[in-house]
């Protein structure tokens, strides 16, 4: 009678389980991966915001054991940048600095 079409029915529905589970597995070692990835970059973007923190730290003391003005050095090259994106027709935010990094310039605390 209707047990050939309800095996039909339970095996097509077993073998789209399957596909489902795998799929799912695959899914979870993207994600673990991405997570990897992502603490790995986390970690190294650290050290490299710590690193560049030093540099500053001394090139401050250098600058300022010269004689130079680092904050008049900064707003001309900030003066440079936006002309220049002005010129290419680039609008605030769209170059290196709009996003808040100037921040860490001189006068700012990463420095200090």
């Amino acid at each position: 009678m209707g047990f050939g079409d309800t095996a039909k029915k339970i095996q097509t529905l077993a073998d789209k389980a399957e596909r489902t589970y795998q799929k799912i597995n695959e899914l979870r070692t993207e994600v673990e991966q991405t997570q990897s990835t992502v603490l790995d970059t986390s970690e190294r973007v650290q050290r490299l915001e710590n690193e560049m923190a030093e540099q500053r730290a001394v090139l401050d003391a250098v600058a300022r054991e010269v004689g130079v003005d680092l904050e008049s050095v900064s707003t001309e090259a900030h003066i440079t940048d936006a002309e220049a994106a002005a010129e290419s027709g680039d609008g605030p935010g769209d170059g290196d600095l709009g996003d808040g990094d100037a921040t860490d310039g001189p006068g700012g605390d990463a420095a200090e």
